[in-house]
């Protein structure tokens, strides 16, 4: 299956799901020149889209109708199974030659069945979840992981370079979810140092802001210490990614980790400190209102420091 050279005002893309990281990527690919068939499931959220020139369609199917590439990132995998492969999904509304990209961190099985699913009726699949948060969609300096076909994927990389800044392709299908696991489980202890550290920093009577221009440049630097450290200290848990959808990422590893007969100790003790998270009414905040859980477990208020 060859795939046509894809170009603005040619190539007609759709594009499921308009959150936090989605109206921005699917911003810049409007922006960038080309007409664009959109559905969410609230139809207001897709308005910032519509209102910069796309088009609103009634269903996932109905966006691949009228599409030749679809671009999906929704919230789970029973999202992404239902956009994709359900009656009213994107694959039932492709032709042969069409092209399905699934840019949620999802299960990379599902990944697999999307894809093989897709083969039985000459449609090409793609997966390629995303790392770099609100911030990193809002600029278009995403890094993209991707698993599928090498010629899919080729003839694909002028749509994600105006997405991203990172963009490798890992292997066949299943293996762009499977690389977001290893950035998952990096992240998920990651945010327990920051949390950690500057809760620290704060019990010691330090100006945190002044702690930050010593450390984040230092060995101990890092892109959550960097990017989510001042809004820390700001008391700002907006999500930039939401803590309901980490700990569905972290379940994701975690099983697979199992599978593998994997020990993931580290991985397993951030998933309980996000599950309590949530439990104390934080699953719609940003991963770095982790802070929140661990200060309440030194009883210490974050919030009235």
């Amino acid at each position: 299956m060859t795939i046509p050279a894809i170009s603005p005002g040619k190539t007609r893309l759709g594009w499921i799901g308009t959150g936090v990281m989605g109206t921005s990527m699917c911003g810049h690919l409007i922006a960038a020149g080309y007409g664009v068939t959109v559905f969410s499931r609230t139809k207001s959220r897709a308005e910032p889209l519509v209102s910069k020139g796309a088009t609103w369609a009634a269903s996932p199917k109905a966006v691949a109708e009228n599409s030749d590439v679809v671009f999906s990132i929704v919230g789970f995998p029973s999202d992404v199974r239902e956009v994709m492969l359900g009656q009213n999904g994107a694959l039932a509304g492709s032709k042969s030659g069409n092209v399905l990209v699934d840019m949620t961190t999802s299960q990379p099985a599902l990944a697999v069945e999307i894809a093989e699913a897709a083969k039985g009726k000459g449609v090409h699949s793609v997966d390629a979840p995303v790392s770099g948060g609100d911030v990193g969609a809002r600029e278009a300096r995403l890094s993209i992981m991707i698993g599928g076909e090498a010629d899919a994927v080729a003839a694909l990389t002028p749509l994600f370079e105006v997405m991203g800044k990172t963009i490798v392709h890992q292997g066949p299908a299943g293996a762009g979810q499977h690389t977001k696991m290893v950035n998952q489980t990096l992240i998920a202890s990651a945010m327990i140092g920051v949390c950690e550290a500057l809760l620290y920093g704060h019990k010691a009577d330090l100006d945190l802001k002044t702690v930050m221009q010593s450390i984040a440049s230092g060995a101990a630097g890092s892109w959550s210490l960097t990017n989510l450290g001042p809004r820390i200290i700001d008391n700002n848990f907006d999500p930039g990614f939401y803590v309901e959808h980490f700990i569905k990422d972290m379940g994701i590893a975690l099983e697979e980790a199992r599978r593998m007969n994997l020990a993931l100790p580290g991985l397993a003790l951030a998933h309980q400190l996000y599950v309590a998270l949530a439990a104390q009414g934080h699953a719609r905040d940003g991963t770095h209102a982790l802070q929140m859980a661990l200060a309440k477990l030194s009883g210490v208020d974050w919030k009235s420091r």
